[in-house]
């Protein structure tokens, strides 16, 4: 079992940003950020392969996150700027146990392990 650790959640106001990061014990993975608003589906949000190299976002989130990793300390960040009130989620880091350093997805089926969440307010 690999356990996702994440953090830096919180409340912000609109144009505001916040860092969200995720920590995985043990190797590397592809990693992932979903998000799920009240009543609504788990959506993705950006995707990042093993090496880092290859990077995926959602159109909703284009040009204002922006996803890294740190393999040294198997942490992976979201940098969310420019936040509006439609990004008020939960969000989810995943772990993809793929041994493709090239490979992203956006769908959440391909994700092997999950975080318990960690909740973003945008207030307007």
């Amino acid at each position: 079992q690999v356990q996702l650790v994440e953090s830096g959640g919180g409340l912000v106001q609109a144009g505001g940003s916040l860092r969200l990061s995720c920590a995985a014990a043990g190797r590397t993975f592809s990693m992932g950020w979903f998000r799920q608003a009240p009543g609504k589906e788990r959506d993705f949000v950006a995707a990042i392969s093993r090496g880092g190299g290859k990077t995926a976002y959602a159109d909703s989130v284009k040009a204002r996150f922006t996803i890294s990793r740190d393999n040294a300390k198997n942490t992976v960040y979201l940098q969310m700027n420019s936040l509006k009130p439609e990004d008020t989620a939960l969000y989810y880091c995943a772990a993809d146990f793929t041994l493709d350093f090239n490979r992203v997805s956006v769908s959440a089926a391909s994700y092997d392990y999950w975080g318990q969440g960690t909740q973003v307010t945008v207030s307007s």
